[in-house]
């Protein structure tokens, strides 16, 4: 085939709506953190927990096309901080990473009702999870907001040596954020 016939066509991706999770999503939520390597896996029943009775601060990305759960994020307010959302998890399909889909859950996420008086997103990453840095520094710069983070749960002290120090991740959401939001 000559060069010159070669057409480029690129795929469009599919939709992919982003909405709260609900009780009947808990198995797939539970499958999709298995298959994202490095996330640690939870019970099928904590995860059903999570779609039930955290539906509020959890997201679900649902691909309109055949209802795949190809998105999660779990979080939750913290008990001792009400206008802290800790991040549990967030987890992203290989079908639709690099179409910026946890970005796009973390923010949908702010915008929520039950998240009004957030003023501070923190997380735990390990030192190697590289694509967590790398989604949390940005989503930190499209807030215009700087990220922190210190060692939290050690790997020694916590973890008894089988689990890398989690550090904690600490992003203050500047008041120009949170009313966009």
């Amino acid at each position: 085939m000559p060069s010159n016939s070669i057409q480029l066509v690129r795929k469009r991706s599919d939709e992919i709506t982003l909405r709260s999770p609900r009780s009947e999503d808990g198995a797939a939520v539970w499958r999709l953190i298995r298959s994202c390597d490095p996330l640690d896996e939870n019970s099928l029943y904590c995860n059903l927990l999570q779609c039930d009775h955290f539906s509020d601060t959890c997201v679900a990305a649902e691909r309109t096309a055949d209802g795949a759960i190809v998105g999660w994020v779990s979080g939750y307010l913290m008990p001792d901080e009400p206008e802290t959302l800790f991040i549990w998890q967030v987890a992203v399909d290989g079908s639709t990473q690099g179409q910026g889909v946890a970005k796009r859950m973390l923010g949908a996420l702010l915008k929520r009702e039950a998240c009004t008086g957030i003023r501070r997103l923190k997380t735990t990453i390990t030192p190697d999870n590289a694509a967590s840095w790398a989604l949390f520094k940005s989503f930190a710069r499209s807030q215009g907001a700087e990220l922190r983070s210190t060692p939290y749960f050690r790997e020694n002290e916590h973890f008894e040596g089988e689990h890398p120090t989690e550090h904690m991740v600490t992003i203050v959401l500047p008041q120009e954020a949170r009313s966009a939001a």
